[in-house]
């Protein structure tokens, strides 16, 4: 749909709205795609952070070795990425099953990045997973590794919706039309 859209002024000699040649016209849409890609990424971001957050919580306390706790994390990244992505499209009417289809084709590829550099960056930052919850360390750590997380994404996410893919398949299905 986006892909249609971008197409579609790419086509035009000048925009009609604001009679701006189709240059300046598409840069408004390439601007309103990087603000896509990064409002995807956020909402990525988010949904992962709740099922890493949680996972790492759930894996420290335990006293888990670290690459159990990434285990955990990760598992539970996917779940709750997944969860943030669909429950707006069950708000939509869609029925679950056709939603978690669109969001597993739409989302795998962001959460799947998001993952990697997160628990990566938390293996290689020294004790990142062997402190106490409460020890700045591990929320430096955490702050290092989303932040990372998030640029590694962001370009995936611009990439996937430039082709018509990733978030822009589900966005036209929102109650609201956005996240």
């Amino acid at each position: 749909m986006l892909t249609l859209y971008i197409n579609h002024h790419e086509q035009h000699e000048d925009d009609r709205a604001t009679g701006q040649p189709a240059e300046v016209a598409n840069q408004h849409v390439g601007h309103s795609v990087n603000k896509m890609a990064a409002s995807a990424t956020l909402h990525c971001l988010a949904g992962c952070a709740i099922g890493e957050l949680i996972g790492v919580t759930v894996g420290t306390v335990a006293g888990f070795a670290p690459h159990q706790t990434v285990m955990i994390a990760a598992i539970l990244s996917f779940i709750s990425g997944y969860s943030v992505s669909t429950v707006p499209l069950l708000k939509a009417n869609m029925p679950f099953m056709k939603a978690l289809r669109l969001v597993l084709v739409a989302d795998t590829v962001s959460i799947l990045t998001m993952t990697i550099v997160d628990n990566l960056l938390m293996l290689i930052i020294p004790g990142a997973l062997n402190k106490n919850l409460g020890n700045p360390i591990y929320w430096l750590s955490r702050c290092i590794s989303l932040s990372a997380a998030f640029i590694a994404a962001y370009p995936v996410n611009l990439y996937l919706l430039r082709r018509g893919k990733g978030h822009a398949l589900t966005h036209p299905h929102h109650a609201h039309g956005d996240m």
